[in-house]
């Protein structure tokens, strides 16, 4: 029965009567419509079922779009540096406080809109085999994901600083293999609820550590392990079934080089239709990570150009895959206007090839936010990046 009929039947007809009659109607009976058009009544949240409650952000059903989509979506974006990807359980270890929602929000009202999550997995992962991972350290970490979620952020989450126990060389590559392939099982059941908001990044920088070809591409047999490694890792979140299985997923490089022999053989496994090319430019990087006195000439700018072109043909025009640089910036000691400028034109000539760009900022060197008191150390410099991004 409809309650205002029946109510309405009950009180003279009058217009006053009738403005009453439904002030109190509203009181009684106060519904809302869900994306459905169905109406629900009004509860306290923790008295809802679970069909009524209101979807979270991040949660749902995963949409099938291509990944060139979805990164054309994301926004220009800011890592959360030398936090989760501490070695050390203690995740302030590296000299940063616990993550807190302000701490996000003022990266989200700065106009960041990508954030990315750079976690070591290995202090608080076993080491044998079934390798499980401390499930209060799934939990910690999918606090920071809901603060992007919250925050209407995209959300990237690696294995970051993992090189200790995933190593591309013979004797290794087993057991590396075995374990990554865990993780990520872990990790996609773990986030299986999460929608393509949220994006997984197989591997950071993977190299073999000390040896000559460390940052110049490595070497031919270290680079197909990594090809085995990514194939291990999709094929592990893709088994996991449901929002998994349109998951977008970020490859990358030997050591997330741009160097041409490493791009050129990297290989897409299963030729999988949402991947994305995750790759690392601190170009040059006597000036972005050696403080050289200043850049902005021409021949400076000019060399940047080529380094983007290069990315952007090797990837975008002759792959057809979309690219995230990922992990870019500029050390504190380099001087400010030369920052201010180079962020500028990094950003926006990215932009301009279809390059989504992911500053660093590691809390230090690298530093843009003080998260400590939640302000700018570099506003100039994180308002030229959001600027030069649109």
């Amino acid at each position: 029965m409809n309650p205002f009929i029946s109510l309405q039947n009950t009180f003279d007809p009058k217009p006053f009567s009738i403005y009453m009659l439904s002030l109190l109607f509203l009181m009684q009976f106060a519904a809302c419509s869900n994306e459905n058009g169905s109406v629900v009544e009004n509860k306290p949240a923790e008295q809802l079922s679970e069909e009524e409650e209101v979807q979270k952000p991040g949660i749902g059903t995963a949409r099938d779009i291509s990944s060139f989509d979805l990164v054309a979506e994301m926004g220009v974006g800011w890592n959360l540096g030398n936090s989760f990807d501490v070695e050390s359980k203690d995740k302030t270890y590296w000299g940063n406080p616990i993550t807190s929602k302000a701490m996000i929000d003022e990266v989200k009202a700065m106009g960041f809109s990508t954030l990315r999550i750079p976690i070591t997995w290995g202090p608080n992962q076993v080491e044998m085999s079934p390798y499980t991972i401390d499930p209060d350290y799934l939990t910690e970490i999918k606090r920071v994901v809901d603060f992007g979620f919250q925050n209407k952020m995209h959300v990237i989450i690696d294995v970051h600083h993992d090189n200790s126990w995933i190593k591309p060389m013979a004797s290794e590559t087993q057991e590396s293999t075995d374990r990554l392939s865990s993780l990520w099982t872990q990790v996609a059941n773990f986030f299986q609820d999460y929608n393509d908001s949220l994006i997984f990044e197989i591997l950071n920088e993977p190299r073999i550590e000390g040896i000559t070809e460390e940052w110049s591409g490595g070497n031919s047999e270290g680079r197909g392990y990594i090809n085995d490694f990514h194939k291990a890792a999709v094929d592990a979140i893709r088994a996991t079934g449901e929002n998994n299985e349109k998951r977008h997923i970020m490859i990358t490089t030997w050591a997330a080089s741009t160097v041409p022999i490493a791009m050129e053989e990297l290989t897409i496994p299963n030729d999988d239709e949402k991947i994305i090319i995750s790759l690392h430019s601190y170009f040059p990087w006597q000036f972005a990570g050696e403080a050289a006195v200043t850049w902005g000439s021409e021949s400076d700018k000019s060399a940047l150009i080529a380094e983007l072109d290069k990315i952007k043909q090797n990837w975008i025009i002759e792959r057809d895959r979309p690219v995230i640089l990922g992990e870019w910036g500029t050390i504190e000691a380099n001087p400010l206007q030369s920052r201010i400028n180079y962020a500028d034109f990094y950003v926006k000539e990215a932009a301009a090839r279809g390059l989504l760009t992911i500053v660093w900022d590691d809390g230090g060197n690298f530093r843009l936010l003080n998260r400590n008191d939640l302000s700018w150390d570099f506003a100039d410099i994180a308002t030229a990046i959001v600027a030069a991004s649109q």
